[in-house]
């Protein structure tokens, strides 16, 4: 991918001019998909890319991550399971240490251990 092309897909192609130390930390989260980019990867490991985003942040970041090439594969480490089951296809869910359930986003998202344990109870 080009530099015009990353940093559009990143949404940062308005702030292109900016210097770093004045962006949002959720522009550097973005900046920082960028860079992972920019070495025309065919493989990320994104460790918890939404902390600290504020809600407005995490869902410009599942629309990126929604977005990024299909031939980028990717694996992502996430507390936030909205953020998580949003831009995954396959899920492997930890709880105390241990492998607590795979499956798809769907599956999780509607399995009644999890609902109770990360949900809170039924969640619609």
């Amino acid at each position: 991918m080009q530099a015009h092309s990353i940093i559009k897909a990143v949404h940062l192609d308005d702030d292109r001019d900016r210097l770093v130390s004045t962006l949002s930390h959720g522009q550097q989260r973005q900046l920082e998909v960028a860079l992972a980019l920019a070495g025309a990867p065919r493989f990320i490991l994104f460790d918890e890319p939404a902390a600290g985003l504020s809600p407005s942040e995490r869902r410009d970041l599942v629309v990126i991550l929604k977005t990024l090439p299909k031939h980028i594969g990717y694996i992502i480490i996430e507390h936030d399971l909205d953020v998580a089951l949003r831009v995954t296809d396959y899920v492997s869910m930890m709880h105390n240490g241990r492998l607590f359930k795979e499956g798809t986003p769907e599956e999780i998202e509607n399995d009644p251990e999890v609902q109770d344990i990360y949900l809170g109870g039924r969640h619609g």
